[in-house]
């Protein structure tokens, strides 16, 4: 899957990317409700990897993408440690 802009690692990543705290802790960023990610929107993202990971997150749900996402992490599951 090519998507412009967008490496197949960071795909990947982001498929595969859980929310490290909070009320969502553990859950893929992927099933985040969508007034989740407006309310970081609407506050601030997070600096750093995850509020990038959010925002990007934020607009695959808008435009209704997140199945691809979803697709990815089936197709390409990472191994267990």
């Amino acid at each position: 899957m090519d998507v412009p802009g967008i490496s197949r690692k960071h795909l990947l990543a982001l498929a595969h990317a859980r929310m490290p705290y909070g009320k969502y802790k553990g859950r893929y960023l992927t099933d985040l409700p969508l007034p989740y990610l407006v309310w970081f929107r609407q506050q601030g993202f997070p600096k750093g990897a995850l509020g990038q990971q959010l925002q990007a997150i934020f607009e695959i749900k808008e435009n209704g993408l997140e199945g691809l996402l979803r697709r990815l992490r089936e197709e390409f599951p990472r191994e267990s440690p």
